[in-house]
């Protein structure tokens, strides 16, 4: 199933489509600044999503349990990513992080299976507590030194890492 957001709207509340599992992609034109948390939670068939470039945060749990969901490209408008945004999105092989975001928030990318490597640009400074906590495929992380902030168990669960690189 697909559905097509429109232009109209100019906010998705928290669970708007939580636990719509044969929910597979999502077209979303500017509506605004936040997706709310938990919005697409559970989405387990979801594969894609755009991301309007009006949006400037990430709630919450916002893909948190999207099994599906195997690459996002985070636009160069959103500056933080809340607790747990993609959390458990076991087949996310590709993030891109865009260098206007600030934070990575604690469990943000936790338990994406998947993800092989991660480049943290400059203009992040902090990274949230277990926020690539037991991503098992990550091989090699690029942090810039810029970042002032890793906290608590940040890689813990890590067991592929064999390269990291600061600075860069």
């Amino acid at each position: 199933m697909q559905i097509s957001i429109p232009s109209s709207v100019i906010e998705i509340g928290i669970y708007a489509f939580s636990g719509c599992s044969s929910l597979a992609q999502i077209s979303t034109p500017s509506y605004g600044t936040k997706i709310g948390s938990f919005t697409f939670e559970r989405c387990t068939s979801l594969t894609q999503i755009t991301i309007p470039s009006s949006v400037t945060s990430i709630g919450e749990n916002t893909f948190s349990e999207c099994s599906s969901l195997t690459k996002i490209i985070i636009p160069s408008s959103i500056t933080s990513i809340g607790d747990y945004s993609f959390n458990e999105c076991s087949s996310l092989t590709q993030i891109t992080i865009p260098s206007s975001l600030n934070s990575i928030g604690d469990y943000a990318f936790s338990e994406c299976s998947s993800l092989t490597d991660i480049l943290i640009p400059s203009s992040v400074t902090s990274i949230g507590s277990f926020a690539f906590y037991e991503c098992s495929s990550l091989t090699k992380i690029s942090i810039s030194s810029s970042v002032t902030s890793i906290n608590d168990g940040t890689f813990n669960g890590c067991s592929s890492l064999t390269e990291i690189s600061i600075p860069y």
